[in-house]
């Protein structure tokens, strides 16, 4: 029989994981924000120390507690405000190119 963790290994999309879990979901906010709800679910689990853990009945009970939190942060919210990718958090996702540095990525031309 295999162990929680080897199930969840096997797990690989957002809906695996929320079906798994039996954690009801609207596809909407799935399509939008699946890596985001990922990537907040396993930061909580980190955040609570639960990788230590080893009861499996209380472990699923408590990683199941902590993906309703990850799903239920881009049900009310979106990606681009809950910023939990780096892109989302320098600069308000924003990125500054100066004109000198595009101008020093050009190939040089030779002159005529």
């Amino acid at each position: 029989m295999e162990t929680f963790l080897q199930q969840l290994k096997a797990l690989s999309s957002a809906e695996d994981f929320l079906q798994y879990f039996g954690v009801p979901f609207e596809q909407s906010v799935v399509n939008v924000s699946r890596l985001h709800i990922l990537k907040r679910f396993f930061q909580y689990i980190r955040q609570e120390n639960l990788l230590t853990q080893t009861d499996e009945v209380g472990l699923y009970t408590l990683y199941r507690v902590q993906l309703v939190k990850a799903y239920s942060d881009f049900v009310k919210s979106t990606p681009a405000q809950e910023k939990v990718f780096k892109v989302f958090q320098d600069v308000d996702g924003r990125q500054h190119v100066t004109l000198d540095s595009l101008k020093a990525s050009l190939p040089r031309r030779a002159m005529a």
